[in-house]
């Protein structure tokens, strides 16, 4: 993962709301969540889900499908590990001191 990357996800999760709906859809696991899911769990009105929504996917931490009439949006897991990668890289002097399960989901 190259570092503009990595500053683009970072930056898409410095904000509050941003950090609660990435957190919620993780959370959500694969099935994912429907941006009128999210509104009724965060509590945060539907255009403002919608602004954070795009930011997050433009980031690519998110991902989007149509399942008919709904969206249906997704935590990017292999994104997200990709990023915990790349800050814990050179961790401890590049010794293996983590256990690899502490940097990746297994989702």
């Amino acid at each position: 993962m190259e570092e503009k990357d990595v500053v683009k996800a970072l930056a898409a999760l410095a904000q509050p709301s941003r950090l609660r709906v990435f957190r919620a859809l993780v959370a959500c696991g694969k099935e994912g969540a429907t941006p009128g899911a999210l509104v009724d769990t965060l509590e945060v009105p539907a255009a403002t889900l919608s602004f954070h929504l795009k930011e997050l996917l433009n980031a690519g931490l998110v991902s989007q499908e149509r399942s008919g009439r709904n969206l249906i949006y997704r935590a990017e897991y292999a994104r997200m590990n990709e990023v915990l990668s790349y800050l814990t890289s050179n961790c401890c002097q590049g010794a293996p001191c983590l256990d690899e399960s502490a940097t990746t989901c297994g989702c």
